[in-house]
C-alpha cells in the first residue's frame, strides 16, 4: 500500500505549525511536526511580525519531515487576513510588515472617506469595516510611507508571501485578496475604482488566483536547506478561515459555521455577495470560500479578550491554564455583566482586565474586582458575551437569508471549550456540531489533493468538499 504525504504550513497570530498528512488507502493521518509560537513585536513604539524568524521556523518544519526520508507531493500555506509584505525583485522583504492591531491606522476610516465614500467602499468589496483591514493600512503606507510605493514593485499577503519564500512565484490567493477590502468579488480581481481614489498605484497588485493553483516546485535552494526536492508548491485556500470552512461536513443550506478562536467567525457560505443596506448596517462580509462562493459572515472579537486577561495575570503572577479557567468558570453562578465584544477598547493589547471594568461600567454593570480568585468570573462574563453574541449574529444572518438554520458547526480551538459550547448551543437554539480540532489544516491538505487530482485544471468546489468528507471521516 503506497502513502503519499503532504504537507500544510497553518499560520495563525499566536501560533505557527508544520503539519504533516499521510493519505494511505484512503484515509488521513496527521501529524504535527513543528509548532512556534508567533504574536506581535514591539519595535519603536509599533506592533510588527517577525517574518523571518516564522520563515526560518518553517524552515526547522521541513527539515524535520526530510530527515524521514519519505517523498513529500506538496506544500502550502495558510495564514490570518489582512497583513502584508512589502517586496522588491528579489529582495525577501523591504520593510519589517506591521500587525494588523498597530495603531497607526487609528483615524483610517475618517482618511478614507473623505475620498471615497463608506457605501461604495461597501458596494466594492463586501467587506465589514475595520481599520485593521488592508485598504487603511495600505492608505496609511501612502500618506505615511510613501517612500515606499516608488520602492517597492509589489506586496503579498502572509501566507501568500510564504509560498513565495516556497516558491518563487508571487501570486495572492483570492480567499486572502478577498480580506483586503480592496478585491471585487463579483468581477474578481481587484477593484479598479477604489485604487484610483485611495491612490494605490494597481501595479502593486499582485495577480490573484483561484484557490488550488499550484505554483510551481520549490526553489532549488530551499530544497537543498531543507533536503526536501520535488516537492510543488499550492496557493490553496490561503486564508485559514476559509481552509478551516472548507473542512466543515456541512450538507445542503440550512447550516451555520462558527470558528471561534483568537477572532470567531458566525456565517454560511454564499454564492454570490450579500451586500444589502442590513449586511452594512450588521457588520458582515463575504470572504472568498475555498473552489468557489463566499463565506458570509460577522467577524467577532473573541479569545484574544480571554488571552490578554490571562498574559496581565501571568504577568502579576497568577497564571492560568486554560483548562482549569474554564472549569472554574463552568462552576460560578453567572456572569456579572455582559461585554460588547466589538468594543474598540477590547480589541487593544494591554491592560484588558481594566478594559473589561471600563466597558462594564460603561454598559452599567458592576465591576470585577481584579484580584486573585476572580479570573474565572471574568473569563466566565467573556463566555457568556459570546455566545449571546453569536446568537445575535445567527439571528442576523437568519433574518437577512430569509430561512431559518438548523445547525451549527463549531470548528477552531474553542471546541476543546465545553462550557462555551454549551452556552452556544442554548443562546441561539440551535443544535452545535463539533467540527475537526484541525480544520485549518484539513481544509489545506483538501485543497492540496484536489489540486493534485485536477492535474493542472482548475480545482472545483465540488472536488474540495469530496475530499474534506474524506479526510473528516478518516
Amino acid at each position: 500500500m503506497s502513502t503519499n504525504h503532504y504537507i500544510a504550513c497553518d499560520l495563525g497570530a499566536e501560533s505557527g505549525r508544520v503539519m504533516l498528512g499521510a493519505l494511505a488507502d484512503g484515509k488521513l493521518t496527521l501529524e504535527e511536526i513543528h509548532r512556534f509560537t508567533n504574536g506581535p513585536v514591539r519595535v519603536n513604539g509599533t506592533l510588527r511580525w517577525d517574518v523571518l524568524r516564522i520563515f526560518d521556523e518553517l524552515k526547522t518544519g521541513l527539515r524535520k519531515v526530510a530527515a524521514r526520508g519519505i517523498k513529500v507531493e506538496s506544500i502550502s500555506a495558510d495564514s490570518w487576513g489582512v497583513d502584508y509584505v512589502w517586496l522588491r525583485d528579489n529582495e525577501p522583504l523591504l520593510t519589517v510588515p506591521y500587525h494588523y492591531r498597530d495603531r497607526r491606522t487609528d483615524g483610517g476610516f475618517e482618511r478614507a472617506f473623505a475620498v471615497v465614500p463608506r457605501e461604495e467602499i461597501f458596494a466594492e468589496s463586501g467587506i465589514q469595516f475595520m481599520t485593521l483591514n488592508t485598504l487603511y493600512q495600505l492608505h496609511a503606507d501612502a500618506q505615511q510611507r510613501p517612500w515606499l510605493f516608488k520602492a517597492a514593485d509589489r506586496f503579498l499577503t502572509m501566507g501568500d508571501y510564504f509560498n513565495y519564500l516556497f516558491s518563487g512565484v508571487a501570486k495572492v490567493d483570492a480567499s486572502l485578496a478577498s480580506t483586503t477590502q480592496l478585491y471585487n468579488p463579483r468581477k474578481k480581481k481587484w477593484s479598479r475604482p477604489l485604487l484610483k481614489k485611495l491612490g494605490l498605484p494597481k501595479k502593486l497588485f499582485p495577480e490573484v488566483v483561484p484557490s488550488g493553483t499550484v505554483l510551481g516546485p520549490m526553489l532549488p535552494a530551499l530544497a537543498e536547506e531543507t533536503g526536501l526536492n520535488g516537492v510543488q508548491v499550492v496557493a490553496t485556500c490561503s486564508h485559514d478561515t476559509g481552509a478551516a470552512v472548507a473542512a466543515v461536513p456541512g450538507a445542503g443550506k440550512d447550516w451555520a459555521y462558527l470558528s471561534s478562536g483568537t477572532w470567531s467567525l458566525v456565517g454560511t457560505i454564499t454564492q454570490s455577495p450579500v451586500t444589502t443596506r442590513h449586511a452594512f448596517d450588521a457588520g458582515y462580509t463575504n470572504i472568498g470560500a475555498a473552489a468557489g462562493g463566499l463565506l458570509f459572515h460577522s467577524l467577532i472579537n473573541s479569545m484574544w479578550v480571554l488571552k490578554q486577561c490571562m498574559d496581565a495575570w501571568a504577568a502579576q503572577g497568577r497564571p492560568w491554564s486554560i483548562e482549569d479557567l474554564v472549569q472554574k468558570a463552568a462552576e460560578c453562578n453567572s456572569a456579572t455583566g455582559v461585554l460588547d465584544m466589538d468594543a474598540e477598547s477590547l480589541m487593544l493589547d494591554s491592560n484588558m482586565p481594566q478594559r473589561i471594568n471600563n466597558e462594564l461600567a460603561r454598559l452599567g454593570f458592576d465591576a470585577i474586582p481584579d484580584v486573585a480568585g476572580n479570573e474565572p468570573l471574568f473569563a466566565r462574563t467573556i463566555f457568556e458575551s459570546l455566545a449571546l453574541r453569536y446568537a445575535s449574529a445567527i439571528a442576523n444572518l437568519e433574518k437577512m437569508l430569509g430561512r431559518k438554520l438548523e445547525s451549527l458547526h463549531m470548528i477552531g480551538g474553542a471546541t476543546r471549550n465545553k462550557l462555551l459550547v454549551a452556552m452556544t448551543e442554548q443562546r441561539t437554539g440551535l443544535s452545535v456540531e463539533i467540527g475537526e480540532t484541525e480544520s485549518a489544516t484539513i481544509g489545506n491538505l483538501a485543497v492540496q489533493l484536489a489540486a493534485s487530482e485536477a492535474g493542472g485544471r482548475r480545482v472545483t468546489p465540488a472536488g474540495v468538499r469530496d475530499w474534506a468528507a474524506r479526510l473528516c471521516n478518516s
